[in-house]
């Protein structure tokens, strides 16, 4: 635990906002998002509760904060996979599902956040803080417009958004029943029969995203 002495300037303020979210970032690659609490965040970057809260609003705004951050650096690395993409439609095609789930699975963080976006981070926020939020992850849907119709020409821009929407929420989907409770996990590994129904992240998400992107390619 770090113990700070009172923020005074701008950049005294900034540097605690950066501590808060660099701690936050630590516990989330240590425990799921439903397990990080603003008590033991608190404690960890040495500061009451309530001077936490002069900086987020939230535990939530912390997490919205840090989900825009890995958002921007998955953009980045499924950007520089497809650099090189090139080849027939279906060539393109596999390099663009083999290259969205090869990123996503590297950030098992930004996996967990996109899993919990909806039903957790996007609660117990202001209307502003979900307006920055929103906006930011608008450029980041942008982005991955840009970089799926680069790699893949021949989907037409409703379609490449199509792919973009539902690969976001397959991958969420399936992080979750991909990362079970410990108690379901433990009844997997007591009963193999129970083997059909265990899901695996990246096949799954593979299949998955394959199936999408079959369905909207032009015939």
């Amino acid at each position: 635990m770090t113990t700070f002495q009172r923020a005074r300037s701008a950049e005294q303020r900034e540097a605690r906002r950066r501590a808060i979210l660099g701690t936050a970032a630590t516990m989330l690659t240590e425990m799921p998002v439903a397990d990080l609490s603003l008590n033991e965040l608190s404690r960890r970057v040495g500061l009451a509760k309530s001077n936490v809260l002069k900086y987020f609003e939230s535990r939530e705004a912390v997490l919205l904060e840090l989900f825009g951050a890995e958002f921007d650096a998955w953009v980045d690395d499924l950007r520089a996979a497809l650099r090189d993409a090139k080849g027939s439609e279906a060539q393109r095609s596999v390099q663009l599902v083999d290259a969205v789930v090869s990123t996503l699975a590297a950030r098992p963080v930004f996996c967990d956040l996109i899993s919990a976006q909806a039903a957790v981070l996007e609660r117990n926020v202001s209307t502003d803080v979900a307006l920055n939020f929103k906006r930011h992850a608008l450029r980041g849907y942008e982005g991955l417009l840009t970089i799926v119709i680069a790699a893949l020409p021949q989907l037409s821009v409703e379609n490449a958004s199509r792919f973009v929407a539902n690969a976001s929420m397959l991958a969420g989907a399936i992080w979750t029943h991909s990362h079970p409770t410990p108690a379901i996990q433990a009844a997997y590994d007591a009963d193999p029969d129970l083997a059909p129904i265990r899901l695996e992240f990246e096949p799954n998400l593979h299949d998955a995203l394959r199936s999408l992107l079959y369905g909207l390619l032009p015939r």
